[in-house]
């Protein structure tokens, strides 16, 4: 068991915590304030135990000059401020003069946020390679280090692993409830059902290799099933396919055949943009059709199947979530789960995203924060940034 932040006395103690304040932006404006939000546990734990408060966080990727200004992190302490309902002090740098300067002059209950330790990138990467020069400039600001930020605990970056290696540490709140319910996924309650979608296999190669060892049934929709059907000689008209997979499809579907349900329907269109569709069995799809959802026999088979479900995880949307048209198979889905209160975790990224617009985000129960981190502690992968982190005594 990891020690955290409980585990630490933190009056007048500068506390540095990594948090995942990569939200998504338009404009300076934020449309999505939900990882701000699930640190506040922490945050707020550690005002109220008197510590110095230091956050840093990533916020999008930083490849040239251009990409600074708009993944500044200032609209998020803004954001920020008005969650805490208390005054948040920023920096638009995260290190030299100033940083230091301002630590030194921190408060015990105030909190700072530096800006986005991804400017590092511009300058050799020095944030994402772990730079051992940047890791120990950063740990000497702090006494203790909490890793809070999930959606990162995959990489080994200066400011989760680099830090770490150089102060006493734990997690926070956030990576305890996430390793509380990912958790239950090592030992599951079967039957244990695995729903895959999204758009592609090769994203989720090692998933599925391990998944479909341990699920009782795996059900695969989005547009990641049009490769599996490619892998059993259907037509797929102008569907998603990953030809350079589909031996790797043939393979899983030859060895798992009696635990893998793929779609029998589909909805098809003439176009991605075109509200206009037809539901068709997997053997009438045209040369000129796309495929953008399940369709309702595919729902009705899952329902089937995962009415006798005790553990459901689930990652990647079944359809073209984002048009109207196309939500159909993952809104029945989650709501046939949720009706039925069955377990179910969703695997981070756009399955929560839908969730969240389809209105079951707060159904669920559990909506992974980690994309690429849940995606990897599925595959069974260690995580860098939780293997640094000391263990209880």
């Amino acid at each position: 068991m990891k020690k955290k932040i409980s585990d630490y006395d933190l009056k007048g103690k500068k506390v540095i915590i990594r948090v995942d304040f990569n939200v998504p932006m338009k404009n300076g404006i934020i449309l999505d304030e939900n990882r701000i939000k699930e640190s506040l546990k922490t945050i707020q734990y550690a005002i109220l135990h008197q510590a110095k408060v230091i956050l840093l966080s990533h916020l999008g990727r930083i490849k040239e000059e251009s990409d600074l200004a708009k993944n500044s992190l200032k609209p998020v302490a803004t954001s920020l401020e008005n969650l805490l309902e208390t005054k948040v002090i920023f920096l638009p740098v995260n290190v030299g003069k100033q940083v230091e300067e301002t630590v030194a002059n921190l408060k015990e209950g105030e909190v700072l946020l530096l800006e986005n330790t991804r400017y590092q990138d511009l300058d050799g990467k020095k944030e994402s390679n772990n730079d051992p020069q940047l890791s120990t400039y950063w740990a000497s600001l702090g006494d203790i280090f909490i890793n809070d930020a999930f959606g990162t605990i995959h990489r080994s970056h200066a400011s989760n692993v680099g830090i770490a290696s150089h102060l006493s540490n734990g997690i926070g709140f956030l990576v305890e409830k996430e390793l509380k319910y990912l958790s239950l996924l090592d030992h599951p309650t079967r039957p244990y059902m695995v729903i895959l979608g999204g758009a592609k296999v090769s994203d989720k190669i090692h998933v599925i290799e391990n998944l479909v060892q341990q699920a009782d049934y795996l059900l695969i929709g989005g547009a990641m099933a049009f490769t599996f059907l490619r892998a059993k000689n259907l037509e797929v008209g102008k569907s998603l396919v990953e030809e350079e997979w589909i031996p790797f499809c043939q393979e899983i579907l030859a060895k798992y055949k009696d635990k893998i349900l793929l779609p029998v329907d589909i909805s098809v269109s003439e176009s991605i943009e075109s509200p206009h569709y037809l539901e068709k069995t997997v053997e009438e799809i045209k040369e000129n059709e796309i495929g953008l959802d399940i369709g309702i026999q595919t729902i009705e088979k899952m329902k089937e199947i995962l009415k006798s479900a005790k553990t459901v995880v689930w990652n990647g949307p079944l359809g073209y979530y984002e048009k109207e048209e196309y939500q159909k198979g993952t809104k029945e889905i989650l709501s046939f789960l949720t009706e039925h209160q069955i377990p179910t975790i969703l695997g981070g990224g756009d399955i929560v995203a839908a969730s969240r617009t389809l209105g079951y985000f707060e159904k669920v129960t559990h909506a992974s924060t980690g994309g690429g981190a849940t995606l990897e502690y599925l595959e069974g992968k260690k995580l860098p940034g939780l293997e640094i982190i000391q263990d209880k005594e």
